[in-house]
This record gives C-alpha cells, structure tokens and sequence, in this order.
C-alpha cells in the first residue's frame, strides 16, 4: 500500500510530464534572459496557475534573482521550488476535528466528484477509529440519495436519509438528533450538486448551515469544496462563488490523478485564501492524500 507521501506524488505524474515537465527543462538551461523569463510565465498560465498569480510568482523569482546576483538558470529551480511551497504553506490548515460530534458539510458542482470524495473521507475516518454517519442532504435527486446509501454500505457507515424532495435542512436536523444519539464522532453532510450561480440553491446550503449552528455552537465544523482538478480556471471560478455563499474553509481536490497540469491549486491559495485539504488519488476508497505543500511541489517539479 502507499503512503501519503507516494499517493500524493503518484497523483502527479501526468502534470510532471507535461507543462511542469517542460518548466523543468526551460530552467536546464544555461543562462537566465528575458525570453526565459517569459517563456516561464507562459508554461505556468497554461499549467492552469492563473495570469494573476503567474505575474506575482515571476515577478517574485525575478527580484529574488537579480537581488541574490543569479545568473543561471537551474538555480531558479530551486527559487520557484521556495515560492510554490510559501505560496501554498501561507494558508495551510491542519487537520479539523472536534469533539463530541464534528460536523462536515460538503458542497461542490455537478460533476465534481463529490460524493465519492465523501465516501473516501468517511473511509479516511474509519481507519482512525472514528464512527461516521453520512447525512443525504441532496434531495434534489432519488438517485443521489441511492448513491450514497451504496457508498455508505461499502465503508460501513448509517446514512440519514428522507424522501426525495424533502428538506434538506430536515435531513440535517435528523442527521445530527441521530448522530449524537449514536455516539457518532463525525457527521459528514452531502449536498445537491448545484451550479454556482444558482441563487435559490445557495440560499438552501445557507439555511443548512443555520440547522447545523442552532443544534451544535460552531457546526459545521469545516464546509469542504469538492472541485475537479481536471477543470482547471473553472474551479477558480467555482471556488470563488462558494466562498462568498458558504464561507469554505477548505478544498477537496478531486481527480488530481486525471489532469496533465495542476497548478490551479495555487491560483486557489493564492487569490482566495482558502487551503487544500484533500486530493483524490484515484478511484478506490483508500485513493486519498492529506495535502503537504512540500509534497505537492516536489511531485510537480520532481526532485
């Protein structure tokens, strides 16, 4: 079985290959000119890292170059290595967990993985001991409550689930009654998969928010965005539009393993504030890594 450490960089090795791959042999070269310089800047915009946090990182390397008095190339290495890793590090979060009941609710578009990436944080759970229950808050669909029953099967949790079309703030309210009378130590909420700019339904993850803080001061404990790492400048856009709505404390980062570039999570970081906590790795349930930057940038760049 893979470590951590292997899961995570083994999940990288498409982007290693491609535009990082082609960024590690840009800075192979002997000297440092201007059209090194911008042919760095335009490797990173197409490996996803944004314009905005492309300009700031370049314009970073090349204080730091002429300040230092480097002139060659492979050492810029080195200094993008440092600058990823402070970029990613600035908003880093350790584990959340608390006690009696953690309460983590899950949010994402359509399409993003997410109630797989639930069913591999309720398996992340399990193996430390803890009891997880599954709540099915999106309603909105017969089959995603199916959906997570199945999964809830496969890693041996209870789901809390109602009709289709009910409430989802009802599920909610059941889901933690149910919890707490269990002696569960986690609950870990699904949501519909709705689009971004759909106001009602943003309006409906407020009101779950509202159910959870009323029953359990300070629930949910952590509102988890599933973006899809395959979508590159969409998750952007995705996980802009969730913060404002839900106030994401931080991203589970699906099909990490199915992208040829990866650099997004630093336009996410850098822009939004708002830390990588989850990477999927695959499509098991053990297919999951806790996200180290240090990790992260040396599967990218190699060692």
């Amino acid at each position: 079985m893979f470590g951590r450490s292997q899961k995570l960089k083994g999940s990288l090795t498409r982007a290693r290959r491609s535009f990082f791959g082609r960024i590690t042999e840009l800075l192979g070269v002997s000297e440092l000119t201007d059209e090194l310089w911008e042919e760095l800047e335009e490797l990173l915009i197409q490996a996803d890292v944004g314009v905005t946090t492309t300009i700031d990182l370049v314009g970073s390397l090349r204080e730091r170059a002429a300040r230092e008095h480097i002139r060659k190339a492979a050492a810029v290495k080195a200094l993008l290595r440092e600058e990823l890793i402070r970029i990613l590090e600035r908003n880093a979060s350790n584990e959340v967990y608390a006690e009696p009941l953690m309460v983590t609710l899950v949010v994402g578009a359509n399409g993003t993985g997410k109630t797989t990436s639930i069913a591999k944080l309720a398996h992340y759970h399990r193996e430390r001991g803890r009891k997880v229950i599954l709540a099915a808050a999106d309603t909105f669909r017969a089959a995603a409550i199916d959906q997570l029953k199945i999964w809830g099967e496969r890693v041996g949790c209870d789901v809390i689930a109602h009709r289709p079309g009910a409430d989802p703030g009802a599920v909610v309210y059941d889901a933690i009654g149910a919890a707490q009378a269990r002696g569960a130590d986690v609950l870990i909420v699904d949501t519909a998969g709705r689009l971004h700019t759909q106001y009602n339904l943003m309006q409906e993850l407020r009101k779950i928010r509202r159910v959870a803080a009323k029953l359990i001061p300070q629930a949910p404990h952590q509102t988890l965005l599933v973006l899809d790492a395959t979508t590159g400048q969409n998750a952007l856009a995705q996980a802009r539009y969730f913060k404002e709505a839900v106030d994401v404390t931080g991203i589970f980062l699906a099909k990490l393993d199915g992208t040829a570039k990866g650099g997004i999570v630093f336009a996410i970081v850098k822009e939004l504030g708002i830390p990588i906590r989850y990477v999927g790795t695959g499509q098991g349930l053990e297919d999951m890594a806790e996200f180290d930057a240090e990790e992260f940038v040396e599967g990218l760049l190699g060692a």
